[in-house]
């Protein structure tokens, strides 16, 4: 059988349909939710053996044991060293969200541990990325001998060799690609280290989050076996899955195995409004129902993300980690209005990369480059723009001495971090790292052209392969009455969606367009009606000038197949659903 959907070889927006899973199953309009939850898990590649496991992901069915990973006994036995001695610890985090709620969770457990710690986050504008000696430096001299650096630290070889040289012991908590070599911390713990063993390396898509999280079980069991809790109360751990699922999903970590387990038990943990500077944070967004993994990726996080991209870097572990209510208050109505700025500067910068996006003509890697972009949006602006082009882009500020902060996001299929590391390696950039699909760089001004052709040379098969295997990838067709909130109900239980566990795409038709028009700047709302007399309403974002946007708003009566995501509609009176559209197919020829 084919694995065309619905026969469509060429919809509007210029590729094919095809069925996720190449099965006559995924056509059926008569599934049960048990049948379907099935099918789902089938088609994003569980094996029929592992079925019932897979139904509801808990740590116990997929956490590893922590002492698989290189370093992390080490580090777990100089933090219990520490806590033992009431030692003065310092966590050193990155601005983003990942860094945050890293930072944020060793924070809450040493604390809990009742150890002296603080958190350092370097200020974006005025540090940079990752640990500077300087900084290593300073904090060993405020009392601090012991560093734990989380989501940055894999690449930082001169300020650890300051910092060990002053007397400072450093502990590297990441999980960005690492070079050959390693720098001289007392222990570094990253699945994605080139000397892991092959169980730990399977884990290398876990967040930095995620890697503190392990750190912490070690250090527990550690003090546990030294008999610490005698007669002493022992943190509860999973008290701070909300953390893990918060870094996890806004980092865009694959939500597949373990990581699955730990944003399904987050969102129940956050659900229960433990952590004051969350529930604060949930508030200043509206969110009054339990939050799901899209409310964290477009909601939560990047509200946390506002305070480092615009604002004070720290702001994020200060609510985080606060037990005062009216602080955490304060906190978040801050990272809410810094927010609104940040989409302000974000749009100004994205219209002038979207112009200069023009001179990279059909160059397998788009980069682009200018004076005065602020540097807390452009990874924002690389992800839109990658969007935009279908292919890798960077974006890169420059500054008033000549010195470019870049940042880049990729397509699956095309690992752009090791291609910054390898530029790296070549003498090209100053600085950089990354993971497969994000990363950031520092290069001057006038080596951004070579960047580029080092880039384009070395991505250009990749590219071509990625791009050449496009297609919507269809799990179901509905009748259009079968857009409704039964089904977005039923799909749930498949759940937590996100990057590398997409959320189910349907089929629906053959619909005609009742009514068309642009609400927002640039977003495609529609009512559409079926032949079984359904009505839904549906909306395909940032489409009005896109081709797939200019064929809905001038259908004039003629039938189409529509292709998207179903999302509840719980504004009216009585809960409804409408269809997040991705694309759409002529069905009259």
């Amino acid at each position: 059988m084919s694995d065309a959907a619905l026969g469509i070889t060429r919809s509007i927006a210029g590729q094919p349909w095809h069925w996720r899973r190449a099965s006559a199953d995924m056509a059926s309009e008569n599934l049960a939710p048990d049948d379907l939850v099935t099918q789902l898990l089938l088609a994003r590649g569980v094996p029929r053996d592992d079925l019932d496991r897979q139904r509801s992901p808990t740590l116990r069915g997929f956490m590893p044991d922590p002492s698989l990973f290189r370093d992390m006994d080490a580090a777990a036995a100089r933090l219990a060293d520490a806590v033992e001695a009431g030692e003065a610890v310092t966590i050193f985090g990155d601005y983003d969200v990942d860094g945050a709620t890293s930072a944020a969770l060793l924070v809450r457990l040493l604390r809990g541990l009742g150890l002296p710690v603080g958190a350092y986050i370097p200020d974006r504008l005025m540090e940079g990325y990752g640990p500077s000696g300087a900084a290593l430096v300073r904090i060993g001299e405020a009392g601090s001998k012991l560093v734990v650096t989380v989501d940055c630290g894999a690449q930082a070889f001169d300020a650890i060799s300051e910092a060990k040289t002053a007397g400072v012991e450093v502990i590297v908590v990441d999980h960005h690609q690492c070079a050959t070599t390693l720098p001289e911390a007392l222990a570094l713990v990253n699945p994605n280290r080139l000397d892991e063993e092959p169980d730990a390396a399977i884990h290398g898509n876990l967040a930095a989050v995620g890697v503190a999280f392990l750190l912490g079980a070690a250090l527990l069991r550690t003090l546990r076996a030294r008999g610490y809790f005698t007669g002493r109360d022992e943190p509860a751990l999973i008290d701070l899955l909300d953390l893990v699922a918060l870094g996890t999903v806004a980092d865009v970590a694959r939500l597949t195995g373990f990581n699955r387990a730990l944003v399904t038990q987050g969102l129940k943990v956050m659900a229960r409004r433990g952590n004051i500077g969350m529930a604060a944070l949930m508030d200043a967004a509206r969110l009054t129902k339990p939050p799901t993994a899209s409310d964290m990726g477009f909601a939560l996080g990047p509200r946390i993300n506002a305070g480092g991209r615009v604002g004070k870097s720290d702001l994020g572990v200060r609510l985080l980690t606060t037990s005062d209510p009216q602080e955490a208050a304060d906190i978040a109505q801050e990272l809410n209005r810094l927010n609104e700025e940040r989409r302000a500067i974000e749009a100004a910068v994205l219209d002038e990369a979207v112009a200069a996006s023009v001179q990279c003509g059909n160059a397998p890697v788009a980069i682009v480059a200018g004076q005065g972009w602020h540097p807390g949006v452009i990874g924002i602006v690389a992800g839109r723009l990658k969007e935009k082009l279908h292919r890798p882009a960077i974006v890169i500020a420059i500054d008033e001495d000549g010195v470019g902060k870049g940042s880049g996001r990729s397509i699956s299929g095309v690992d752009l971090g090791a291609a910054i590391l390898a530029a790296k390696e070549t003498g090209l950039l100053v600085a950089g790292g990354g993971h497969a699909m994000a990363a950031g760089l520092t290069v001057a001004a006038d080596r951004v052209d070579a960047l580029g052709a080092f880039l384009n040379d070395r991505l250009a098969a990749d590219v071509e392969r990625a791009s050449g295997d496009k297609a919507l990838l269809i799990d179901a067709v509905l009748a259009p009455r079968g857009i409704s909130p039964l089904w977005c109900d039923a799909i749930e239980s498949a759940g937590p969606y996100g990057a590398g566990w997409p959320a189910p795409r349907v089929a629906t038709g053959p619909v005609r367009i009742v009514e068309a028009g642009i609400v927002g700047t640039d977003h495609v709302r529609l009512i559409v009606a079926g032949e079984d007399g359904a009505r839904f309403k549906a909306i395909a974002f940032r489409s009005a000038e896109t081709e797939l946007g200019q064929a809905l708003l001038h259908a004039r009566g003629r039938k189409l197949w529509l292709a998207g995501r179903a999302k509840r509609d719980d504004w009216g009176s009585r809960p409804a659903a409408e269809l997040h559209l991705e694309d759409a197919a002529w069905a009259d020829g």
